[in-house]
């Protein structure tokens, strides 16, 4: 902790203008937020797990200060990737002059490239057979499971500490798996464990695809989540990155409000960090203001963009808060 009171320190004195000020006035919003006693809901697009930053998220989660995550696909199995196999990963120094020709020789050699970093094949072949052992399990037993379920599963029986190449506090699944901690995942089958799932039921190892609860009931889920735990607080919104780990969640309370016709509090912060230019066109980089139009949030909510590289600005935040 005294090491996040130097940070926030630094933040405070330093942080003066700008980017770096909305920064620190977003951390600054979040902390009251919670002191306050409402919640927070994550969203995590781009490649933020196989970026590490579950060695600061993991510390959020398991202060309380996250009580609900949507992230995409990929960033939930990538921490467990990471988890297992991070010491067969590569970086590329190079990685923004490499030819088509560099690009075909790293993939004959197995290697999947995320902007720096090659995630390695046998990291996926790792989690896949014990994956397929819970769907299939699942399927003989008639039960069914949202995507982090599985995931969850697979960790909390520890099968797979044995493996893991990484300090377990790095890994913000495990750590919002031992919070059982909601997870959506909209679009799940846009994944690597999405696209295993499809061939096994193609090769009829799955029989059929019900096993994975879909994207229609975790919208489901997430509005009875939603309307729980606003019933006497209110909760805040902080965005990593755009897409559909921002797009799904933020709609629920238009969902409610206009299309239930039950009342619904508004959501009470909002952050997003993005490098996307902003534009009433983009919804990576469409101002909050915007969002009053469609109903989610009110003109009273603190809003703020942090335009800037996420990698960077989220470990800096989650420090803030945990000093805070």
């Amino acid at each position: 902790m005294k090491k996040n009171k130097n940070i926030k320190k630094f933040l405070d004195k330093n942080f003066k203008h700008y980017n770096s000020k909305i920064l620190v006035d977003a951390a600054k919003e979040w902390a009251k937020q919670i002191k306050n006693g409402n919640k927070m809901l994550l969203t995590i697009a781009g490649a933020m797990s196989t970026a590490e930053i579950g060695i600061s998220l993991a510390k959020i989660i398991k202060n309380n200060k996250i009580h609900a995550i949507c992230c995409t696909a990929a960033n939930l199995e990538e921490d467990i990737f990471n988890l297992v196999a991070h010491n067969s990963y590569i970086t590329i120094p190079n990685w923004r002059s490499l030819t088509p020709q560099e690009e075909l020789n790293l993939a004959n050699k197995g290697l999947n490239r995320i902007t720096d970093t090659c995630i390695p094949e046998d990291a996926m072949r790792k989690i896949e057979s014990k994956i397929i052992n819970l769907w299939q399990k699942a399927e003989k037993n008639k039960k069914r499971y949202f995507p982090h379920e599985y995931i969850y599963q697979m960790l909390l029986t520890k099968n797979l500490e044995k493996e893991y190449q990484i300090n377990k506090n790095h890994s913000w699944v495990l750590a919002a798996a031992q919070k059982n901690l909601p997870i959506f995942v909209p679009g799940w089958e846009d994944s690597t464990l999405g696209n295993i799932f499809v061939a096994n039921k193609i090769k009829g190892k799955i029989k059929q695809f019900e096993t994975v609860k879909s994207g229609l009931e975790q919208m489901e889920t997430l509005v009875s989540w939603y309307q729980k735990n606003t019933k006497n607080n209110a909760i805040g919104f902080f965005q990593i990155g755009g897409g559909i780990a921002g797009d799904f969640p933020i709609c629920v309370v238009p969902l409610i409000n206009q299309d239930l016709n039950q009342k619904a509090k508004m959501w009470s912060y909002f952050c997003q960090i993005s490098d996307s230019t902003t534009s009433y066109g983009s919804y990576s980089g469409a101002t909050p203001n915007e969002k009053i139009t469609w109903g989610k949030m009110s003109i009273n909510s603190p809003k703020f963009i942090i335009e800037s590289d996420a990698t960077i600005v989220a470990p800096l935040i989650f420090s803030y808060i945990l000093a805070s």
